[in-house]
């Protein structure tokens, strides 16, 4: 499985860019310190990529760039503010392989990773088996495509999609699926349902480009009629 070493001090984009890596079906974890990122190279064997910031507390991510480099085959994606022309050709002269600026998206990261496994002809591994199959996070209420494309899901979105997952396949009925969705004390019928599913179905879509596997079977109501994975 391919293994990313995130080094960010920042810890709300340390945490998203682990949690985001590991539903991509990569092997993510963080340190926050050029300290941190030393030890991790020293006691374990060395991650497929690393993703370095270059203002750590304790470190210059360029001199760190060139260090690892010369010391280990792996990776390195640059993710710093700093995106001045000097910058970049600094960061490229110190090693890097590829030099992001921190407004780009987590997608957009994910991207370079998989740009740069494909450059040095590794193959991205993912985890269980779950590369063809829908991944719905119930703890963050995100579900991943198996393009690795991901959208965040509403509280009803959530509850529509878990039930149809959990279901294995099988055929949900409406009153049951309206009956999981609806509100306390809230009015809910069929054209509600219907209106949700509709709904989820044009932003599954429109934000994984894929097939969406939520079908009507009529005078019953939904399936999810691709492997899916409730984690």
């Amino acid at each position: 499985m391919t293994r990313v070493l995130i080094v960010e001090d920042e810890q709300r984009l340390l945490k998203d860019l682990v949690d985001f890596l590991g539903l991509c079906g990569f092997t993510a974890e963080g340190v926050a310190t050029a300290e941190g990122l030393r030890r991790v190279l020293d006691d374990h064997e060395p991650p497929d990529v690393i993703i370095l910031d270059v203002g750590l507390p304790d470190g210059n991510g360029f001199e760190l760039a060139s260090e690892i480099r010369g010391a280990h085959r792996c990776g390195i994606i640059m993710l710093t503010a700093l995106g001045e022309s000097d910058d970049r050709i600094r960061g490229f002269e110190s090693g890097a392989d590829i030099y992001l600026v921190k407004h780009s998206t987590l997608r957009e990261i994910e991207a370079a990773i998989r740009s740069l496994l494909r450059r040095t002809g590794d193959q991205v591994d993912v985890a269980d088996g779950a590369g063809d199959k829908w991944v719905l996070d119930s703890r963050n209420w995100i579900l991943t495509a198996p393009n690795q494309r991901s959208l965040k899901l509403t509280a009803t979105e959530f509850a529509l999609v878990s039930a149809l997952c959990k279901d294995g396949g099988g055929i949900c009925e409406r009153e049951k699926l309206a009956e999981t969705i609806a509100r306390p004390r809230a009015h809910f019928d069929n054209r509600h349902l219907d209106a949700v599913v509709s709904r989820l179905r044009r932003k599954i879509g429109e934000q994984t480009n894929l097939h969406v596997p939520i079908k009507v079977v009529y005078g019953v109501g939904y399936t999810f009629t691709a492997p899916a994975v409730v984690q």
